[in-house]
């Protein structure tokens, strides 16, 4: 999950109330699970979070987090997932909020639950939707009681000990995924089926299953994150753009303003 936090750099005060720790999941869990993240703010703030190649799972011990709609905001629940997303979204957090992040791998969410991960494109379910409702009213409950960072780590650790399936993994996706970073998401999917030696129908159903999206989605996701890394590099727009092989500066920024809701130009000026 890309964050934008654009504004805020305006007023360097309020980053004395902000906290983004990031922690590794016990060992066991590190195939399935990236990291966690604690996320704390004592202000009331809205911001954005761009399009990212996981799902995040998120539990609130304090505080209330929503989402902003064109028709205003709607507050989200306690403990609830996000899937793969093609577009940003606008999120405003209550003062004071607590926020546990939970970031799977790419092909991680499935060895938790029987909920195809494309079920989950472009939406945020609550937890019990896809996992044991007695379960995750339980470890809700803990969460919002522990008094320690110490505390709360060791309970999600816990709970996603008794939830993992451990199933086979799917090499052949695993390995799209991979070919997929390794081009910075700059891949013709053609190329990916040949160099994986299956067709596009069968790879695409078994990609969606486990990653969330297509294939080439996917890559377009990632190509996306590849550019704006560059472009905390100092790269030229004109440059990433014939580099990423977007056909145009017109298409290029039509794709850009879907993933940030701004042109390349104005959101460089933030940077």
């Amino acid at each position: 999950m890309a964050l934008s936090v654009r504004g805020l750099r305006k007023n360097a005060v309020l980053y004395r109330y902000m906290r983004f720790e990031k922690i590794l999941p016990a060992p066991r869990l590190r195939a399935y699970i990236k990291y966690y993240v604690i996320s704390e703010n004592a202000a009331e703030t809205q911001y954005k979070v761009f399009p990212s190649s996981g799902l995040v799972m998120g539990f609130q011990y304090r505080g209330q987090l929503s989402v902003c709609t064109a028709d205003g905001s709607e507050r989200l629940l306690a403990a609830g997932i996000t899937g793969i997303s093609d577009s940003y979204k606008l999120f405003k957090n209550s003062a004071g909020i607590g926020t546990l992040l939970v970031f799977f791998t790419e092909t991680g969410w499935m060895q938790f639950s029987r909920c195809p991960a494309h079920a989950l494109f472009n939406q945020s379910v609550a937890l019990p939707d896809v996992l044991n409702a007695d379960d995750t009213a339980a470890v809700e409950e803990q969460l919002a009681l522990a008094t320690t960072d110490a505390q709360r780590i060791q309970l999600l650790n816990h709970f996603f000990m008794q939830q993992v399936r451990e199933q086979a993994p799917d090499t052949l996706v695993a390995e799209a995924v991979r070919l997929i970073y390794a081009s910075g998401g700059n891949i013709q999917i053609r190329q990916l089926n040949e160099s994986l030696f299956i067709s596009q129908s069968p790879l695409e159903k078994r990609f969606r299953k486990l990653v969330g999206t297509t294939p080439k989605k996917f890559a377009s996701i990632v190509r996306f994150n590849t550019v704006l890394q560059n472009m905390h590099k100092g790269r030229s727009l004109t440059e990433l753009c014939y580099e990423y092989q977007y056909f145009d500066q017109a298409h290029f920024i039509k794709y850009f303003k879907r993933f940030t809701g701004e042109t390349p130009e104005r959101f460089k000026r933030f940077l």
